[in-house]
């Protein structure tokens, strides 16, 4: 019977293409099959150095257009993947039916994608991006806190769940128009304490217009962060 269990444990079925994969002893269980990794996760596709957005591979230019001209106060992005199918429903069920396995993937695919930077140093935080009190409640976990604790324990770098704080309830994004979105997060985040000379780690599931994170990372400067990165599973294209 135990062993019986423990071949359920090891047995993966990719939530993409529902391959069943072979036992596996040599590696943590993953939801996602290395074929469905590599044709839906790729690091090659060519980005934004700022915002992530996808760029042309026929352009030289390393920040993109918008970028240029109304730079945002975040320094980087990494996104793992675009928000279409088949991510968007991985985002999804992360969300709204608790797949913390995926949580687990994210986080560990983004610790490799920054793994060639000194993340242990003590002046590097992980910070999630927090949801409100209400839509936690109903949630009962949050999200970018799922993935960023996996992130943290992956790199060694200090996860600091409590220095950026949600001080006003917003509507979702989602249902708003650009210039709404920038209005609509405005004050909505404090910091507590001082983050002077700090690189500050931002993660996030899904980066839409980047509002909500640009507004992070102004309330974040103030408070003296030296650099803002964010990590973000999903980048709207």
């Amino acid at each position: 019977m135990l062993r019986t269990l423990v071949q359920r444990l090891l047995t993966l079925r990719c939530v993409v293409c529902e391959q069943i994969s072979a036992l596996r002893s040599d590696i943590l269980p993953t939801p996602i099959c290395p074929d469905c990794e590599s044709d839906f996760f790729s690091a090659d596709t060519r980005r934004c150095e700022r915002c992530a957005i996808s760029m042309s591979t026929a352009s030289l230019a390393r920040t993109c257009g918008r970028c240029v001209a109304n730079p945002p106060h975040f320094d980087a992005t990494i996104a793992l993947a675009d928000y279409v199918s088949p991510v968007d429903g991985m985002v999804v069920a992360l969300k709204f039916t608790a797949r913390l396995d995926l949580a687990d993937f994210f986080g560990r695919l983004l610790a490799q994608r920054v793994s060639a930077q000194p993340l242990r140093m003590p002046s590097n935080l992980i910070i999630p991006v927090p949801l409100a009190f209400e839509r936690l409640q109903q949630r009962g976990f949050n999200q970018s806190h799922q993935i960023a604790r996996v992130f943290a324990a992956a790199t060694g770098a200090r996860l600091a769940v409590d220095r950026l704080i949600r001080v006003r309830h917003t509507p979702p994004q989602q249902s708003l128009k650009l210039a709404e979105r920038h209005r609509n997060v405005r004050n909505a985040f404090a910091v507590e304490g001082s983050l002077t000379g700090n690189t500050i780690y931002v993660i996030d599931d899904v980066m839409t217009s980047g509002s909500t994170l640009d507004e992070i990372a102004r309330v974040l400067k103030l408070a003296g962060a030296a650099r803002v990165v964010n990590l973000v599973v999903a980048r709207t294209p």
